[in-house]
């Protein structure tokens, strides 16, 4: 696993970084590390922003409302964005916050929101889902910030799905299994890219669960012999397909 710095604070920047720059940050950064974490001119911080890598910076200016800082030097290339994407059906408030950050500590590069017959928050906060996205690469040393796609019905979903992810396999954590091991099915994908697709705390329909198992594009996989509730599948459907067919493996 790529090394980084674990006692630095870690800045996401929405501007172009490059050596010798020197950048103004915006008020809530600002406010963030002259006032909560009490830094001044000369301490340094990292900063990314998803396409120029990671750098060294300094505190060069600091008042109450403003700081600028001096980029120092480049601490880690960038790497590409994780070849892994997550759909869901939306969950409400703290656990959907929970749910993303996991997704993006896991290695999902794209999250999708879903909305199924069951889903029970059928509105969702994008900037929110956007915020805890950077909040996890922040914390967890991440480089390529995950992209966050605007919901889409899962009916919707399904019949475009060969068009615009040619080639990529949708694995379907289907709660109504009859098996308990994930592990075969996944060993037999082989090489290619992976979704996979989460339901919601009421589970598929029956009528969706028909709909997906007679998609090529589709392997369903169990979750093992206990219901789990949908942020802690999506961790555990996430950890089983990293480890077997992801870049655990």
């Amino acid at each position: 696993m790529p090394r980084y710095e674990f006692t630095m604070q870690r800045l996401y920047l929405r501007t172009s970084i490059n050596s010798g720059a020197r950048i103004e940050l915006d008020k809530s950064h600002a406010n963030y590390l002259v006032n909560v974490l009490r830094m001044g001119p000369g301490d340094a911080v990292l900063v990314f922003n998803g396409h120029d890598g990671e750098w060294k910076a300094e505190i060069a200016e600091a008042t109450r409302r403003h700081v600028t800082l001096a980029i120092v030097e480049q601490t880690r290339p960038q790497t590409p964005l994780p070849d892994l994407h997550y759909l869901f059906a939306p969950l409400k408030h703290a656990r959907l916050d929970y749910m993303v950050q996991k997704a993006v500590e896991m290695g999902a590069g794209v999250l999708q929101p879903v909305l199924t017959q069951h889903t029970q928050a059928s509105r969702v906060n994008l900037e929110r889902m956007e915020a805890n996205v950077v909040e996890a690469a922040e914390q967890c040393g991440i480089l390529a910030v995950p992209e966050v796609r605007e919901p889409a019905a899962l009916a919707s979903l399904i019949e475009r799905y060969p068009t615009y992810e040619p080639g990529r396999r949708l694995i379907f954590c289907d709660e109504a299994s009859d098996g308990l091991n994930p592990i075969p099915a996944l060993a037999d994908l082989g090489q290619g890219p992976l979704a996979v697709l989460i339901g919601p705390e009421g589970g598929f329909s029956r009528d969706e669960r028909l709909v997906l198992k007679a998609q090529r594009f589709v392997t369903p996989i169990p979750l093992g012999p206990r219901i789990l509730r949908a942020d802690t599948a999506a961790v555990a459907a996430l950890a089983v397909v990293q480890a077997v067919v992801g870049d655990w493996s």
